[in-house]
C-alpha cells in the first residue's frame, strides 16, 4: 500500500486544556509500511504492551471523589500497571501536561490530496492520583463508582496512511469496557419471559416484603420494583467483580468470586447455583444462541494461579459441562490478562501473544496461534468473530496491529484491515455493523473507525467542535492483555452509529446529548438533547429505536426511553418508581440493561469495609410495568 506524503499540522485547536502546558509534541509522521522482524531482546514480542484499559464515570452526582489513588501506569518494561478497581485514573497515568498546539481555534488547511484537516486539540491536563476532569457525579446521578477519565475534546487529523485521513476524536475511553448494548453483538437470544417462581413453602418467603416500601406511594405511569438483590457471598477484603449478567429463557445469571447463580426475572428467586473451586477471571460478552457459555477460572487459590481453565456452563439448567486447562505456549503465555468470545459454537481465548479456540457444544480444540509474523490477541464475539491482531516489529512504541474477521471453525481470516503503523485496536463498540476504536497511547490520540463487511475503512466519526464522545467500557482490570468486547454506551443499525457525549457541568446539573452518525460518511445526523439537568446513556436498538437509559440524579428515580431513528424528544416506555431512586442511585459502577420490558440496574463490582455492610450491599434492582 502506497503511502502519501507527511505534511506538517495545522496550529490551533479546540477543547484546550483547563491549564497552558509546557511543551508541544511534534505532529506525527506517515509511517512506512511495517516490514517484520525480531522483537528486540528481553521483550514479548506480539502486542506487548498493550494499552491499559480506560477508567469510566460512576452515576454518583453529587459524591465525593477517591482520594490518594495512582492513575493507570504505562510500563515500558514487563510488570503490572498497579491499578485498583475503582479508582480514577488520568490518561495512562502520564504526569504532567499534554501540551497543546498554540494558535486559533477551529483552523483547518489543506490534508494530503487535498482532503481538508481538522485542528490539532489535546486532552486535558491529567496528573497520576488526581480526580479526572468532570469528577465525581460524571454521571449525571447519584451511583457511586469509579471516576472518568474525560478527554477534553475532539483532537486532529494526524496519520494519512494510504487509507484515508485520520481524524483523532475526543474519547474519554471510559470505557471500561465499547458499547452498543452489548456492543459486540445483538440483544441476549431468548427474551427473559414471564415466570413467577412457586415459593415451596420454606419458611423464607420470596422476599417481596422487603420490596413493598420501594413501591410504597408510587405515582400514575410509575414502574414497580418487581425484586431487589443484596449480596450474598461472603467476598475477599478487596471484594469481588461482577460477571455478566446474561439471560436465559425466564432467567438472569451472573458470575461472582467462586460461583454462577441464575435468578427468576420476575421476581429474583434463585433457580439454580454452581460452586466453582477458584475465582472467576474472565467470561465473553454473550452466549451461545441455545444459551451455553464458557468462562475463565484460575487454576489455584494462592497469588500465583493464572486464569487458564476454561469451564462450559449450560445457563438453562445451571450444569457444569466440559472443563480443560489451556495449554501454556512459551514462557510469555499467562503472564496477561486472558479475554473470551463467543460466536456461533466458538469460543475464541485472547492473551497477549497466544490465541486459542474451542468448539463451546463439545470443547474440542478447533484453532490455536497462527504462523506468520502477524497473531491475534483479543477477541469480539457475537454473529461474526472479530480478532485484533499483533505484528512483529522492531520497535514495540511503535506497534503495528490489525482488525480481522475470523472463520469461527478453522480461525482463517476472511479479510485483514490494518490501520496506520502506531494505531492499536483498543475496543469493538459494535461487531455488525464493525465500529472500533483505535489508540495511540503515547500521543493519547484516540479514533472511531467504521469497516466495511469486507474490512475496507467506511468512515471515520467525526463529531462536531467541542464534543467529546464517551463509552463505558467496564471496570475490570488487565495486565497487558485486551478485552475488546463488553462496552455500554453505545448503539448500531446498519446504517448509524449512536454515542452519547461528556456530561457538561457546566450548568446547575449535569447533562449531555445523543449523537447519531452517519456510517457512509463518518458525519452527524442529528443530535438528541437530554432532557434539562438529565443524562443520557445508550443501550441498544430495539424495533427500529433506540432505547436509552435516563440516568438517576440525587433527587430523581431513572428511566428506560426511546429515541426514534432519525432524533427528536425522547419517549419515556418505563419510569422507574420515586419509592426507588435512593437505591437506583446507590449503586456501586452500576450497568442498565432492558430485556423483554423490564429494567435490570446491575452492580458491575461488590466491596465493602466490613462483612456486615458487604452483605447489605444491593446488587440487582429489577423493574417492570
Amino acid at each position: 500500500m502506497s503511502q502519501p506524503p507527511s505534511q506538517p499540522p495545522p496550529q490551533g485547536g479546540f477543547g484546550a486544556p483547563q491549564e497552558q502546558p509546557q511543551g508541544t509534541p511534534p505532529p506525527p509522521q506517515s509511517p512506512p509500511p511495517a516490514q517484520p522482524q525480531t522483537p528486540p531482546s528481553g521483550a514479548p514480542g506480539y502486542g506487548y504492551p498493550q494499552a491499559p484499559p480506560t477508567g469510566a464515570p460512576g452515576y454518583g452526582y453529587p459524591q465525593t471523589p477517591p482520594g490518594g489513588q495512582p492513575g493507570y501506569g504505562y510500563p515500558q518494561q514487563p510488570g503490572p500497571y498497579g491499578q485498583q478497581s475503582g479508582q480514577a485514573p488520568g490518561p495512562y497515568g502520564q504526569p504532567g501536561p499534554y501540551g497543546q498546539q498554540p494558535g486559533p481555534y477551529g483552523q483547518q488547511a489543506p490534508g494530503p490530496y487535498g482532503q481538508p484537516t481538522q485542528p490539532y486539540g489535546y486532552p486535558q491536563q491529567q496528573y497520576p492520583g488526581s480526580p479526572a476532569p468532570g469528577g465525581p457525579g460524571s454521571g449525571g446521578g447519584g451511583l457511586k463508582g469509579k471516576t472518568g477519565i474525560v478527554v477534553a475534546a475532539a483532537l486532529a487529523v494526524v496519520v494519512a496512511a494510504g487509507v484515508g485521513v485520520w481524524f483523532v476524536v475526543g474519547d474519554s475511553g471510559d470505557d471500561r469496557k465499547p458499547v452498543a448494548g452489548q456492543s459486540t453483538g445483538p440483544a441476549d437470544p431468548k427474551a427473559p419471559a414471564e415466570s413467577p417462581t412457586v415459593d415451596q413453602g420454606d419458611g423464607n418467603g420470596d422476599g417481596r416484603e422487603a420490596n413493598e416500601d420501594l413501591n410504597a406511594g408510587r405515582k400514575p405511569g410509575e414502574a414497580k420494583v418487581a425484586w431487589l438483590q443484596k449480596n450474598d457471598i461472603d467476598l475477599p477484603r478487596s471484594g469481588a467483580s461482577v460477571h455478566g449478567p446474561w439471560f436465559a429463557g425466564d432467567l438472569i445469571v451472573k458470575a461472582m468470586y467462586r460461583k454462577v447463580s441464575a435468578y427468576s426475572v420476575a421476581d429474583g428467586k434463585e433457580k439454580w447455583n454452581l460452586p466453582l473451586p477458584a475465582d472467576v477471571c474472565a467470561t465473553p460478552n454473550t452466549p451461545t444462541p441455545d444459551g451455553k457459555i464458557v468462562i475463565g477460572v484460575k487454576d489455584g487459590t494462592t497469588d500465583k494461579a493464572t486464569c487458564s481453565v476454561l469451564q462450559m456452563i449450560d445457563l438453562a439448567t445451571g450444569k457444569a459441562g466440559w472443563k480443560q486447562t489451556v495449554k501454556k505456549n512459551g514462557s510469555w503465555d499467562f503472564l496477561s490478562d486472558i479475554g473470551l468470545a463467543i460466536s456461533g459454537d466458538t469460543v475464541a481465548v485472547g492473551r497477549t501473544g497466544n490465541s486459542n479456540a474451542y468448539r463451546v457444544s463439545d470443547g474440542k480444540a478447533l484453532f490455536a496461534t497462527p504462523e506468520g509474523t502477524c497473531k491475534p490477541f483479543a477477541f469480539a464475539g457475537g454473529p461474526k468473530l472479530i480478532a485484533a491482531a499483533s505484528c512483529r516489529t522492531d520497535d514495540v512504541k511503535n506497534p503495528q496491529q490489525q482488525v480481522q474477521e475470523l472463520d469461527p471453525a478453522t480461525g482463517k481470516p476472511k479479510w485483514t484491515y490494518q490501520p496506520p503503523r502506531g494505531w492499536e485496536v483498543s475496543k469493538v463498540y459494535s461487531v455488525s455493523p464493525l465500529v472500533v476504536r483505535l489508540e495511540q497511547g503515547d500521543k493519547k490520540q484516540w479514533a472511531i473507525a467504521a469497516l466495511t463487511e469486507s474490512g475496507k475503512l467506511r468512515s471515520q466519526l467525526t463529531p462536531a467542535k467541542g464534543d467529546t464522545l464517551v463509552a463505558d467500557c467496564g471496570n475490570s482490570f488487565a495486565i497487558f492483555g485486551k478485552k475488546l468486547e463488553g462496552c455500554s454506551g453505545v448503539a448500531a443499525d446498519a446504517n448509524t452509529f449512536y454515542m452519547a457525549t461528556k456530561d457538561d457541568g457546566s450548568g446547575a446539573a449535569r447533562t449531555n446529548k445523543v449523537i447519531a452518525f452517519d456510517l457512509n460518511t463518518g458525519k452527524p445526523r442529528w443530535e438528541a438533547p437530554a432532557p434539562d439537568g438529565r443524562v443520557l446513556k445508550p443501550l441498544r436498538m430495539e424495533g427500529g429505536e433506540l432505547v436509552l437509559y435516563l440516568r438517576p440524579k440525587y433527587d430523581a428515580s431513572g428511566a428506560i426511553v426511546t429515541l426514534a431513528a432519525t432524533g427528536g424528544t425522547p419517549r419515556t416506555v418505563l419510569q422507574h418508581p420515586g419509592g426507588a431512586g435512593r437505591i437506583e442511585n446507590g449503586f456501586f459502577s452500576a450497568k442498565v440493561l432492558y430485556e423483554g420490558g423490564r429494567s435490570f440496574v446491575f452492580s458491575e463490582r461488590v466491596s465493602a469495609g466490613n462483612d456486615k455492610e458487604e452483605l447489605e450491599q444491593s446488587t440487582l434492582l429489577a423493574f417492570s410495568k
